[in-house]
């Protein structure tokens, strides 16, 4: 995932400190990594795994990852 493929948004934490990038690539798998360590470890998600995620999250989290998903927050 380096460099940012095009497309990709980042969420950013309530702090504004704390960020990550999320990128819907073309294969439908959903990439997630850390935005200040971009050649660092990324965490891949199948379509489905993305979608039930929010359900686990609270608050913010899940508010920026229900957004994100419906192509806003970013």
């Amino acid at each position: 995932m380096y460099p940012p493929p095009s497309g990709s948004r980042a969420l950013n934490s309530a702090g504004g400190s704390e960020c990550v990038e999320v990128v819907f690539l073309d294969s439908g798998v959903v990439g997630v990594r850390d935005s200040k360590n971009p050649a660092g470890p990324a965490l891949i998600f199948a379509p489905a795994e993305w979608d039930a995620l929010p359900a686990g999250c609270s608050g913010q989290v899940r508010s920026l990852m229900i957004a994100v998903s419906a192509g806003g927050a970013g």
